[in-house]
């Protein structure tokens, strides 16, 4: 936090850091820093008291009105002068006491954007609203006039103060990469995933789906912009998702609400290749975020950490495959439209992931008494695949019927990951794959090996449902 960095100005304090970096390193552990600065869930509690009280020097927001606002003003030159200061000497301590790079990437700024106003109406923001739309902008969207009102109609406002939040942000990342270039990134906090809401009900000029593109242009240094995810409905979290998983946006995850329906959500994110994925508040502190996370964090806390387990041995195997374009992932459906099971198109295959099955026989999925199956597959080479996840069932079958050949799962492993080498532990046959791939609630990572012979099928592999 800035007020951490710098209590008194110009006078700089790196203690909190001078125990982190050496913890991390104890616990073999690296960490991404998040900047705590001039936005902090759009507010400036994070700022030193020299920044909140000092309102002339550092204006907040001013509405159309006249009336102050809450958020600081992203059209401030001082404040944007004395919060790279800090973040510069944030970076300079990295460059000169991270040799390790124990840190590996630095996220600016928190949830930047401002509730409850659109946009800064002081007077330094309207002549620059009132003026022209930076060319490198329209470059990148569509403008329909050259003043802002005129480019973007009832989007303007939004879109002047997200260029405005950008700008600043760009600032940053440029003179901190200049001293040391870790990837840095900026979160959103998010609005509706369908539909457009009135830009004052969610955080107006932070990195929402529908401005990416307004943050593409005005902060080119930024690797990525990152959702923080709090939809309990799995549509709307794969909506979010589809929106951040872009070519020029690499997809990470930096919050995840914590309670236990969450944890599935692991599964379509790194089915999706994404670099990170962070429950929020995993702290044993008391503290709840109830109820956008869970009641007690000690509930939720073993279904994520099963993930992490099966995937910790093989994050490398699964960054390859993920680079490559060849991992999936789905998580278990709550609306009944769903019928409890998905469906993931592998190209040559397809493949039903089916939740709350018995374990043996034909039974249809009916879900398990709570929404905690998820899966995901990564193709490691042609017809060889890795399965993994809890609480389902998993059949494969050919994407297009076959009139003259019948699948079949040559060979079923399980077993782990050892230093990028696959190490056997026992194979799966007979009672184990007559119906189907069952994942249980325990950490299980499978080796699929498919093959088809020449003759009319009459029984699908496993349990098409």
């Amino acid at each position: 936090a800035w007020e951490q960095l710098e209590p008194a100005e110009g006078k700089f304090d790196f203690s909190w850091l001078d125990t982190l970096l050496p913890e991390a390193r104890k616990n073999n552990v690296r960490l991404v820093l998040l900047w705590f600065a001039t936005w902090k869930n759009t507010n400036l509690n994070y700022t030193p008291e020299w920044v909140k009280l000092d309102n002339q020097r550092f204006p907040r927001m001013i509405n159309a009105k006249g009336e102050t606002h809450y958020a600081l003003s992203p059209n401030s030159p001082a404040t944007l002068a004395a919060d790279k200061r800090a973040f510069i000497k944030l970076m300079e301590y990295l460059r000169d006491r991270d040799p390790q790079h124990t840190v590996i990437m630095v996220q600016i700024q928190n949830e930047p954007g401002s509730y409850g106003l659109a946009r800064d109406h002081s007077p330094t923001a309207q002549r620059l609203f009132e003026g022209a739309v930076p060319a490198e902008l329209c470059r990148k969207v569509t403008c329909k006039g050259s003043t802002w009102g005129a480019a973007f109609g009832k989007d303007a406002d939004e879109f002047f103060n997200a260029w405005s939040i950008a700008r600043h942000i760009e600032a940053l990342a440029v003179a901190g990469k200049a001293i040391k270039p870790l990837p840095m990134y900026a979160n959103a906090a998010l609005a509706a995933a369908f539909g457009r809401q009135d830009a004052a009900t969610y955080a107006s000029g932070g990195p929402v789906h529908h401005v990416i593109d307004v943050y593409k242009a005005a902060a080119p240094t930024l690797d990525l912009v990152a959702p923080d995810i709090y939809a309990r409905d799995e549509k709307a979290v794969e909506a979010y998702l589809g929106y951040y998983d872009r070519p020029d946006n690499p997809l990470c995850v930096p919050e995840m609400g914590n309670d236990r329906e969450f944890a599935r959500f692991f599964y379509p994110v790194v089915g999706r290749g994404a670099i990170g994925f962070a429950p929020f508040g995993m702290d044993a502190t008391g503290y709840s975020n109830h109820p956008l996370g869970a009641a007690r964090v000690e509930d939720a806390l073993p279904l994520f950490a099963r993930s992490y387990q099966l995937f910790g041995p093989m994050q490398r195997i699964w960054a390859r495959a993920a680079l490559a374009g060849k991992t999936w992932g789905v998580a278990e459906p709550t609306s009944p439209e769903a019928g409890h099971k998905r469906e993931i198109d592998l190209g040559r295959y397809r493949v039903t992931v089916g939740f709350g099955h018995f374990q043996f026989g034909m039974d249809p999925p009916k879900g398990n008494p709570e929404p905690t199956g998820g899966v995901a597959i990564a193709e490691l080479a042609p017809d060889d695949y890795l399965v993994a996840g809890f609480d389902a069932r998993v059949n494969f079958a050919f994407a297009r019927p076959q009139s003259d050949r019948t699948l079949m799962m040559v060979r079923v492993e399980e077993g782990h990951f050892d230093n990028g080498e696959w190490v056997f532990e026992r194979v799966w046959n007979g009672d184990q794959t007559d119906y189907g791939l069952n994942l249980t609630s325990q950490p299980t990572l499978l080796r699929v090996k498919l093959g088809s012979y020449r003759g009319k099928p009459v029984v699908p592999v496993g349990n098409p449902n």
